[in-house]
């Protein structure tokens, strides 16, 4: 005896959602980020804070002690800090050192003090 063929119907439900291989390359992006700052944060935030306070001082007494541009007051820098940049207020008589997204130390010039950094105790 033979069996009838049975066809079978497609389903008319939801079909699944597929993600796309740049969604799970994100999460592992963001984790991975997350764990680095979770062990190396307080080292992160210290060097930064040590970086710019440097960066501040040394390149206000550079330009308004010692009369150079700004400029060159970056070569004075020690190795690895090329995440420091400079600028300048020119009215204020001060300099700003800043890692981006990090940190930021401001240096002004006071007469008969030299340069000192803001907001240090």
């Amino acid at each position: 005896m033979a069996t009838p063929k049975t066809t079978r119907r497609k389903s008319s439900g939801p079909k699944p959602v597929r993600q796309f291989p740049w969604v799970s390359a994100l999460v592992l992006v963001l984790v991975a980020g997350a764990a680095v700052w979770w062990f190396f944060g307080a080292a992160i935030g210290g060097y930064t804070a040590v970086g710019t306070a440097y960066g501040a001082k040394n390149a206000c007494s550079c330009r308004h002690i010692s009369g150079r541009e700004l400029g060159s007051c970056e070569d004075d820098f020690v190795p690895g800090m090329a995440m420091v940049f400079l600028t300048e207020d020119e009215d204020e008589k001060s300099v700003t050192a800043t890692v981006p997204l990090l940190a930021s130390t401001t240096a002004r010039y006071r007469e008969g003090y030299g340069c000192v950094l803001e907001g240090v105790e």
